[in-house]
């Protein structure tokens, strides 16, 4: 009978490194840290899952369990969930931005809404700031190759096992570098946005109807009123209709 080597799943803070403790000189210009956390908090957990799992290993569910907590699809999702969430955030606050310069320059709402980041625009936006994420995703096809190995490896194939855990660590560490990646994808973002947001603060109303139609209006109003005072004699058809 095959002995196989216990599943031991590493502690993956350390290789997390600032998607745990952010270093850096500026904050986005969109809050990120708690989306950032919540990414952080959901990858200890999926370790601490695992762990849980290997410890109660008995049978080859059990370990086919391990192997799927701490495996592609678990780490997938989670950076997955991490960007939409991202993007989501982007496009409001352009959305917001767009809204308070139009109010500034007293857009009318019609023209507004043609400004605002539509459904198509929006997900461009979460597939822009997912661009980092390419050698993250192909660290979860070495994971998966690695755990492959590992699931049916012996007490004597200690290399499988090492391997798999040191895919675990590659995983963090290239999920770290996807989100400094979405970092400044999302700076990069505000910078795409930046032409059209300052076009529409430069917006100002057309001034031809106060050319074409109240400066006459205006004209005609006076004059009528001068009339009506006294001030000024009627032309004959007006004082006609008017009883003059």
């Amino acid at each position: 009978m095959k002995l196989l080597m216990p599943l031991r799943v590493p502690e993956l803070a350390p290789s997390l490194g600032r998607v745990i403790v952010p270093r850096r000189l500026l904050d986005p210009w969109v809050p990120l840290d708690d989306i950032r956390e919540e990414l952080a908090t959901r990858v200890l957990e999926l370790g601490g899952e695992g762990r849980s799992a290997a410890a109660r290993e008995s049978d080859g569910d059990t370990r086919a369990r391990v192997l799927e907590i701490t495996g592609r699809g678990a780490w997938a999702a989670a950076w997955d969930h991490a960007v939409r969430r991202a993007g989501a955030r982007v496009a409001d606050a352009l959305d917001a931005e767009i809204t308070r310069t139009a109010r500034t320059v007293r857009l009318p709402r019609r023209r507004l809404r043609r400004h605002l980041l539509s459904n198509s625009e929006k997900r461009a936006i979460v597939a822009r700031l997912g661009t980092g994420g390419g050698p993250f995703v192909a660290a979860l096809d070495e994971l998966e190759a690695a755990a492959a190995r590992a699931g049916d490896a012996s007490v004597l194939e200690k290399d499988a096992h090492a391997t798999w855990q040191e895919a675990l660590r590659t995983v963090a560490r290239r999920l770290e570098a996807a989100w400094l990646a979405l970092e400044a994808e999302v700076d990069a973002e505000r910078e795409r946005w930046n032409s059209e947001i300052e076009a529409l603060a430069a917006w100002r109303p057309a001034r031809w109807p106060i050319l074409v139609v109240w400066i006459p209006l205006a004209a005609l109003l006076v004059w009528l009123g001068l009339i009506l005072g006294g001030y000024v004699s009627a032309p004959a058809w007006l004082a006609s209709r008017l009883g003059f």
